[in-house]
């Protein structure tokens, strides 16, 4: 049979028929098997392309008759199955003090701090261990400090280097209960010298001699406003006391001094608060004003009035060892305010005028003794006047210190025959605290304030702590001349901070 169409009727074909026609078709009169294609659908029947929507940016102008709504969206707030830290607790292991490390090897040969050993010149370069009791008596009056890196070694120990001994020395010749000489010094260094410990050592001479100290432990707690304060009745010009920081002062003080139990009342206290027993011990006393805050300030100032009375054979008096640490911060004003809304200065506070009274002589020490303190170069507010009268000091003491440098101006005086003098004096432009000028006194009064700067340590002191070092298993090499002078030079010339820093706490 033959086809309906015609050569003619398929050349007269319309031209979109090649769009229908599949691309392989074949102007053939055969007939043939159509295959379905990889995909049957075509592309030009496909959903056009869906416009983009214009973003609601935050901020943006809305559309004109249109409401926007910003809402946040809520986070799931999940809660913690763990136990929440007690009130106090977070401060607690914040200043946990870690004496004893057990994985430490033990030192068999270290010998104890003895009475023998203050002053002693033969240890000098040596380490010696701290007696279990004293180590008790430090803890409680609060003269260890978290960053003294205690707890790598199996038991406390201190370095007896030069400044040391030369302590000792002065220890010894104030043992005589007839000397009443009091000792005023500051000790001044840059960061990592030992001040802080060299306040230790002092402490622990001042237990083995049966000294009662009396422990500032940080200066900033006096006066950055976080105790409980008031005025102070009958104050003229005003005081103010801290009744909770006084409780805690003595309740320390009645721990590490036990030599408190061996004295009783030798005089009549006609205006404290409550009835006393005439034979009450002082430590009793003292534990009195600790469970009591509102009569801590009165037991206080009791014990004081007791200790500071003249010896007597039937009433001994012992002598008393006055520390703080961070003296900068009691020298300037503080965070309290007085009722007009005024900062108070810290020399109004009743426990930082006790100490500074004691610090100028103002108040003197009938029995003898001593008052420390140090500066401290990690946490220190800037003082001016304090750094000009430490600066002013030690220079008088020691014209060639460090603190004298030469002054630009000496060969122009040296040249014109003036004299050069080079204690600094008080600049004209500079606003200087008086109270502070006055506490630390002129420039070398006798009997006045010492300033002793802590320097580095010799290379035979190096090499000894670095031997004890590798010996209690925390420095792992053999301890050389050529090591001893490589950490020596590193740490800036002995600087112990820093000679720990690249012994003990460095690990490569």
């Amino acid at each position: 049979m033959s086809s309906g169409r015609c050569w003619s009727c398929i050349a007269r074909a319309p031209e979109n028929l090649k769009y229908r026609l599949p691309h392989n078709y074949s102007y053939s009169l055969i007939p043939f098997e159509q295959h379905a294609l990889f995909s049957t659908t075509s592309q030009n029947f496909a959903n056009p392309t869906p416009k983009s929507r214009p973003s609601k940016v935050p901020g943006g102008p809305p559309k004109r008759g249109e409401k926007t709504t910003f809402s946040r969206k809520k986070k799931k707030h999940t809660e913690s199955k763990a136990r929440p830290p007690a009130p106090g607790e977070r401060k607690a292991s914040r200043k946990r003090i870690v004496l004893s490390n057990t994985n430490a090897l033990e030192v068999p040969d270290m010998q104890d701090f003895s009475t023998e050993s203050i002053g002693n010149a033969k240890i000098q370069g040596q380490v010696v261990g701290i007696p279990g009791q004293v180590v008790d008596q430090l803890r409680a009056i609060e003269a260890f400090k978290t960053c003294q890196g205690w707890g790598f070694f199996r038991r406390p120990g201190m370095l007896v280097r030069e400044e040391t001994v030369s302590h000792g020395k002065l220890v010894q010749s104030m043992s005589d209960p007839q000397d009443t000489h009091t000792v005023r010094r500051i000790y001044v260094g840059e960061r990592g010298s030992g001040k802080s410990t060299m306040l230790l050592q002092a402490m622990t001479m001042a237990f083995l001699q049966n000294w009662v100290v009396i422990n500032f432990a940080e200066g900033q707690d006096l006066t950055i406003g976080h105790t409980e304060y008031g005025p102070l009745p009958g104050s003229s010009p005003p005081l103010y006391h801290q009744k909770t920081y006084t409780a805690a002062l003595l309740s320390r003080l009645a721990r590490a001094n036990p030599i408190l139990s061996t004295l009783q009342l030798s005089q009549p206290h006609p205006s404290f608060p409550i009835p006393l027993q005439s034979n009450i011990s002082l430590d009793r006393l003292a534990l009195l004003g600790a469970s009591d805050p509102e009569i801590a300030h009165p037991v206080f100032l009791a014990l004081w009035a007791e200790l500071s009375a003249p010896s007597t054979p039937e009433h001994p008096r012992p002598k008393i060892l006055l520390a703080l640490d961070g003296i900068a911060h009691v020298m300037r004003n503080s965070a309290y305010m007085s009722t007009s809304f005024a900062p108070i200065h810290a020399h109004d506070l009743a426990l930082v005028r006790f100490f500074t009274d004691h610090l100028s002589g103002a108040a003197p020490l009938p029995n003898g003794g001593m008052v420390l303190a140090a500066t401290s170069e990690s946490n220190h507010p800037n003082v001016l006047t304090l750094q000009f009268k430490l600066k002013q000091i030690e220079i008088a003491q020691d014209p060639e210190s460090v603190a004298a440098l030469p002054s630009p101006i000496q060969p122009f005086l040296t040249a014109t025959g003036q004299e050069y003098n080079p204690i600094p004096q008080p600049q004209p432009l500079v606003r200087y605290d008086e109270r502070v000028m006055q506490v630390l006194g002129g420039v070398r009064p006798e009997g006045g304030i010492e300033v002793q700067r802590l320097k580095g340590l010799s290379r035979e002191e190096a090499r000894g702590l670095m031997e004890y070092w590798a010996r209690s298993g925390m420095m792992r090499r053999e301890v050389s001349e050529g090591l001893v002078g490589e950490k020596w030079t590193v740490s800036g010339g002995g600087v112990v901070g820093e000679l720990e820093r690249g012994c003990v706490r460095m690990r490569v």
